[in-house]
């Protein structure tokens, strides 16, 4: 008996839900050993076709091949027997555990946690993926606390590992010990696949794609012989908006700033701020890179007045204190906030557009909720425009945030402060989780506000987006923030040593902290 062509084939799948074809007609081949990226905007149909080769969900017609026999998956456990392990884009780790015991709660049957500290620390060496077993989680990089996910999925031996955005939260030189983990992988005959929005590293490593538009299979591919643009092409069905940046003003007033801005941590796994300085003026884009989970949350909440300094004169808006004051005292003085949690923080899950916009441009817009009574057809003016503008799709109007996907909501949150032309934006993650079009629209929507006069902050992770963005680069790392150095002056290489913490010794704050 030969051997199958294929490890996995997804035939003819059809996923419907309510009067949506998330998968139409679907088509999915991965051969033994082959890195397989799987490409698509947001609501292509990506996550859902996953979910159903994983057990998660499960297709309203078509059928799965596995080792060339029909297979029904009816759960993960089904999944993770057959030989498919999935590491997904939010990690399910308890942080008030080790490693060892994050990785032993997957493991089926009965363990000894020694021998398995030791079976850690063989996988760990043998795929690349350093790890101490008796490490708290909590301690632990985002980094880190990604090859706990896909060592735990290694060690179960899968045929197929399925990775959903897994360089979002790394450093570029932890994502290039993770291709090389791949490539180990894929040379040992495990296939992957690879689902990303980063172009450029899809075309370095994987060694074939599939293309979903609108639920449908448009196209399939050798991304090496590709462009990133053409194969943003492919997913959009058109040219992708080029991001332009004029230069920057060099005389601009400086209209937000931070002078020894420092805050404690509010809890056992937060990080405390530790005298951070920052002058931003009107004019220009300063962006602050950094590893998830080294002060980025507790920098917004100090910035927006989430959560108030003692120290009123940390914190400036056209050279007002106002350090000591609350978020919508902010707002007044003309400034705009977008959170990196969209659903639960930017925007309230089961309030319609419309009154979601409210929430925030209440306390500077007076007409939109007059005497306690709301101003229902300004409020759906506002919502009608931002969707028309950032191309909000939905099912129907006026809908519930929660009912739109993660990059609609996202279009939404981001152009609904955009749409204030504030004097100072402050924007966590901007185009996280969104497609290539629709993060060039918003990229280029921030470049604009700058050029008009704003003062704009974004806080990201992704370099692509930083150095699109950025006049000036700052970087942070466990609290501290190094000085905000020309964009065109930094490298990814350069970055990403100062994620790691290279700054902090030089920090000449850091001997305060």
């Amino acid at each position: 008996m030969t051997a199958p062509d294929y490890l996995l084939e997804a035939i003819d799948i059809v996923k419907v839900f309510g009067t949506l074809r998330a998968n139409d007609g679907v088509t999915l081949q991965v051969a033994p050993g082959q890195i397989h990226a799987l490409l698509g905007e947001n609501g292509a149909g990506k996550s859902t076709l996953v979910k159903m080769l994983y057990g998660s969900l499960q297709p309203t017609s078509g059928t799965i091949k596995w080792m060339g026999q029909e297979v029904v998956i009816p759960n993960p456990n089904a999944a993770r027997k057959l030989g498919i392990g999935m590491v997904f884009q939010h990690f399910s780790l308890f942080e008030s555990l080790t490693v060892v015991e994050n990785i032993s709660l997957a493991m089926p049957g009965k363990f000894d946690l020694d021998a398995l500290s030791k079976k850690v620390e063989f996988y760990s060496g043998e795929y690349g993926l350093p790890l101490n077993p008796k490490a708290t989680v909590a301690d632990l990089s985002v980094g880190e606390r990604q090859r706990i996910e896909i060592l735990r999925c290694l060690m179960q031996e899968p045929k197929l590992l399925i990775l959903d955005e897994p360089t979002a939260v790394l450093t570029p030189q932890e994502a290039d010990l993770l291709f090389l983990t791949l490539r180990l992988l894929a040379s040992e005959g495990c296939s992957v696949l690879y689902i990303s929005h980063r172009l450029e590293e899809v075309k370095r490593l994987c060694h074939w794609a599939t293309i979903l538009r609108h639920g449908k299979v448009v196209a399939s591919c050798d991304p090496r012989e590709e462009t990133a643009a053409s194969l943003a092409r492919l997913m959009v069905g058109g040219d992708i908006h080029t991001v332009r940046a004029a230069k920057a003003p060099r005389d601009g007033a400086v209209r937000f700033s931070l002078k020894n801005a420092s805050l404690e941590a509010d809890g056992p796994f937060a990080v405390e701020l530790k005298n951070i300085n920052l002058e931003v003026r009107g004019g220009e884009v300063i962006a602050i890179a950094g590893v998830a989970g080294n002060g980025q949350s507790e920098l917004f909440d100090a910035i927006s007045g989430e959560r108030p300094l003692s120290n009123g004169s940390a914190v400036s808006i056209d050279g007002a204190s106002c350090g000591a004051i609350g978020v919508t005292a902010r707002r007044r003085m003309g400034a705009a906030f977008v959170p990196e949690e969209r659903l639960g923080h930017g925007a309230v899950p089961v309030f319609p557009l419309s009154e979601n916009v409210v929430l925030t441009r209440h306390s500077d817009d007076a007409s939109l909720a007059e005497n306690g009574l709301l101003n229902r057809g300004k409020a759906n003016s506002i919502a009608d425009r931002v969707i028309k503008t950032y191309d909000v799709r939905m099912g129907k109007p006026d809908p519930e945030a929660r009912s739109l996907s993660g990059g609609n909501l996202q279009k939404f949150v981001v152009g609904r402060e955009l749409d204030r032309q504030p004097k100072v934006l402050v924007v966590n993650q901007p185009t996280w989780g969104v497609d290539a079009g629709a993060a060039a629209t918003i990229r280029q929507a921030l470049i604009d506000l700058a050029r008009s006069g704003s003062a704009v902050v974004v806080i990201s992770q992704d370099l692509d987006e930083i150095f699109e963005l950025a006049d000036r680069i700052a970087v942070i790392s466990r609290g501290q923030l190094s000085e905000a150095h020309p964009a065109h002056e930094m490298t990814a290489e350069k970055i990403g040593l100062m994620m790691a913490g290279s700054h902090e010794k030089e920090s000449p704050h850091a001997a305060h902290s």
